[in-house]
């Protein structure tokens, strides 16, 4: 006899486990509302773990006079940084400067905007630079003579969802991975959806919601045309965007941006240490965005642009990793996919029961985007609570101060050193990943730790059980691939056994 599913009442159901759907969970719950959030796979499985791992302002939306969204991305920049100095930081960009392409007038008034359309506080301001005397240019083609560098910022994209997740979990939300919303229907001015998991690591259940959120990304106008018939259906444009990783092809710590004859741009960033980052296309894409990898089309595109800066060549032999995701930007009209808008839009219904679908939308301003959408549904809900997000730190930013704070950003070499010195016993390599991951909760990771041993068998270099410990119980992951490419990114530097090793250390959890 098949017992009945688990009934749950929240105020607030999200569909989606990407940074916009982690993100509204927190914000909402952080202003005291009940809130389930559901992801049909890992958090952050899909786009928000495909990014160019950048916080920025996106300077080459300038061109198509998006100013506002370049001005709220830059105010956002440096309030992400200081709630995050763990998992963002800063990052010069050097972009060379191309006889024929954009002028060189052109892109210095561009990059001015660009320093002066928010307030910097951490970040350095544009310059000119001659590669002759300056140790970007090495690794350049000697017909690149000039060019300018910039500050924006990186980021671990996959982790900044966990930690959104995690930040909401212990607010009070309920997290729940591997279980897709299978039907969503109003019932006695409630929604009432039955969830499924997907596999041996949930349950199915009920929720009776007060509200919904839809926030499933390249999923949300199906979504939309299932549960809110009486809106206009919502065009998306899904973009494809792809990387190639390769072996280094520079030393220093400044990341490239280059111009394609095209008009794209693409990026060149130090990753992993041993890697270059090279990325990303822009694609329409009209496929099952379940199905998504790189195209030979693409890696060929990404090298050859590669080739036509660096003194390096490379091939797709060279590339040692790759991955695709979608972008699903609202339709602007633009005919051009590099052009459409990636502003966020929002459809809100209010037939019966409140429903927010979510469109569109980047990594950078997730939490301006997840404060609006709360903004929407929280007074429907007969709750009034003020925005808090921006003066909060997310689990692990409070490397010296318990507030967002520039010190958190500015010292943290402090906080590795001082980490180095308490945790003697590990490899200097092993701490700053620790630290860059999990920030002051390092220390809780660690807790009585007092030599190697404590740390248990090491599964595969670099992978202790105290880790896989730590991440199953604190940070939703299940599966070997959520840890070894979301939560850390040691897959790339492991090989393929890996996996298999994980995932049965993983199955002997209860």
């Amino acid at each position: 006899m098949t017992s009945k599913p688990e009934v749950v009442e929240c105020d607030l159901l999200v569909i989606g486990g990407g940074i916009n759907g982690a993100g509204i969970a927190r914000d909402a719950a952080g202003r005291g509302l009940r809130v389930v959030l559901c992801e049909k796979d890992d958090l952050a499985a899909h786009t928000s773990s495909a990014s160019s791992k950048l916080i920025h302002g996106g300077l080459r939306y300038l061109e198509y006079y998006e100013f506002g969204l370049v001005r709220k991305a830059l105010q956002e920049r440096e309030v992400l940084m200081r709630m995050a100095p763990h998992l963002i930081s800063p990052l010069r960009f050097v972009m060379p400067h191309r006889a024929g392409l954009r002028p060189r007038c052109l892109l210095r008034a561009g990059l001015f905007l660009y320093d002066h359309l928010a307030t910097r506080a951490l970040l350095a301001a544009s310059r000119s630079v001659t590669f002759a005397n300056h140790k970007s240019g090495s690794a350049l083609k000697k017909s690149f003579q000039y060019g300018f560098i910039y500050s924006d910022a990186w980021v671990d994209d996959a982790r900044l969802v966990v930690l959104n997740a995690l930040d909401a979990q212990e607010r009070g939300a309920r997290i729940l991975t591997h279980t897709a919303c299978h039907s969503l229907q109003q019932r006695d001015g409630q929604w009432l959806a039955e969830l499924r998991a997907s596999d041996q690591f949930g349950h199915d259940l009920q929720v009776q919601a007060r509200a919904v959120v839809n926030a499933s990304g390249s999923w949300a106008a199906d979504l939309q045309h299932r549960f809110s018939p009486s809106l206009p259906p919502k065009n998306l444009r899904l973009v494809k965007g792809s990387h190639i990783v390769v072996k280094r092809l520079f030393e220093h710590d400044h990341a490239y941006i280059f111009q394609h004859p095209d008009g794209r741009i693409v990026f060149a960033i130090p990753y992993e240490q041993q890697y270059t980052l090279i990325g990303t296309t822009d694609l329409e894409f009209k496929e099952d965005p379940n199905r998504l990898e790189i195209s030979d089309q693409e890696i060929d595109y990404l090298c050859e642009l590669s080739n036509q800066y660096f003194e390096q060549q490379i091939g797709a032999q060279d590339v040692v990793w790759s991955y695709s995701g979608i972008r699903p930007l609202v339709d602007d009209g633009q005919s051009d996919a590099k052009a459409i808008t990636r502003d966020y839009r929002f459809e809100l219904s209010q037939h019966g029961a409140p429903i927010l679908h979510v469109f569109g939308g980047k990594i950078t301003t997730y939490r301006r985007l997840a404060q609006e959408a709360v903004d929407q549904v929280a007074p429907l809900l007969g709750v009034h609570r003020a925005a808090w997000t921006a003066n909060a730190l997310l689990p692990g930013g409070d490397l010296f101060c318990s507030v967002p704070d520039n010190k958190n950003v500015v010292s943290f070499k402090d906080f590795v050193r001082s980490c180095c010195e308490t945790y003697a016993f590990l490899p200097e390599a092993l701490i700053w990943r620790y630290a860059r991951q999990y920030g002051a909760r390092i220390h809780l990771m660690l807790k009585d730790c007092d030599c190697l041993q404590a740390m248990g068998e090491e599964l595969v270099p670099g992978l202790y059980e105290l880790e896989l410990q730590y991440l199953s119980k604190y940070e939703f992951a299940k599966r070997a691939e959520d840890i070894l490419w979301r939560r850390t990114k040691l897959g790339l530097h492991l090989g393929a056994s890996a996996e298999s090793i994980v995932d049965a250390w993983l199955e002997r959890i209860p």
